[in-house]
């Protein structure tokens, strides 16, 4: 039988957060302690909605982000692979031609097991030559390669192995990211969104969080969002090995989110 779902309005949202907050450390359950999201699987278990449904009105316009403050990962704005789509550039280019042995090669994986694994940023090159660059004029996000700019002291044997397969030129294929393709993706995802930080601790055992910090993200901007790939806040994250190509992701620090939004508003 069918449960009807109550909508609660932003307002009787914000008060939620704020008594959760004012409970302090919350002990996570049996249930949610070994969940790698259980920071934000608790979260909705307090405010009693279904996982990644905020019942309020217009709900499609606004999603729940949780994460562990004292994190240095990266949360991911969304799921992208590089045009042209129909070349499926990531299997077919960067990792045969521009792949490395993967570092689980003859363990978990084949001894001819290969990885195309990079996080990259507009700022500074990768170790093996790899960036991003902000095309204003063509209004697109390219992938670049520049052999001279690869570590040759660690992955000069690398390099000999793409020079015979492809050479040490430029890409053959540019990979890249329509401006309007980029910000439809991100900004319908996004478009409003409450973020929430928990702190954490561990006692006897068991796992306490503390939901102390909450944004109220309004409006991603895209001339925003464009100015922090430019600026190095927005990483493109490959993650591709033989035979499988785990997506490729733009991500961002935690602390640098409201960067992209019109209103950052604090609500606990």
């Amino acid at each position: 039988m069918a449960t009807t779902l109550k909508l609660i309005s932003k307002e009787e949202l914000i008060v939620k957060f704020k008594e959760i907050e004012a409970k302090g450390w919350i002990k996570c359950p049996p249930k949610r302690k070994k969940n790698d999201g259980s920071v934000g699987n608790l979260l909705e278990d307090l405010l009693g909605i279904p996982e990644n449904n905020l019942p309020i009105p217009n709900a499609a316009e606004w999603e729940l982000k949780a994460q562990r403050a004292e994190t240095s990962s990266l949360v991911t704005l969304c799921h992208q692979e590089p045009s042209p789509r129909a070349a499926k550039l990531v299997p077919n280019m960067l990792l045969p031609k521009y792949g490395w042995t993967h570092s689980k090669a003859g363990i978990e994986y084949p001894k001819d097991e290969i990885s195309f694994r990079a996080t990259l940023n507009a700022l500074t090159y990768t170790d093996r030559g790899f960036k991003v660059n902000v095309n204003r004029k063509d209004e697109r996000v390219e992938v670049l390669f520049d052999s001279s700019k690869c570590d040759k002291s660690v992955h000069g044997g690398w390099l000999k192995l793409v020079n015979k397969k492809v050479g040490l030129g430029a890409l053959p294929i540019l990979p890249y990211w329509g401006f309007n393709d980029l910000y439809t993706k991100v900004g319908t995802k996004l478009i409003n969104c409450f973020f929430v930080q928990a702190e954490s601790k561990r006692e006897g055992g068991n796992q306490y969080f503390h939901y102390n910090n909450v944004l109220m993200l309004k409006n991603v901007d895209k001339e925003k969002f464009i100015e922090a790939i430019e600026q190095g806040v927005v990483y493109v994250d490959f993650d591709a090995r033989t035979g499988h190509n785990h997506g490729t992701k733009f991500r961002i620090k935690t602390k640098d989110i409201p960067k992209l939004y019109e209103e950052a508003i604090r609500v606990v």
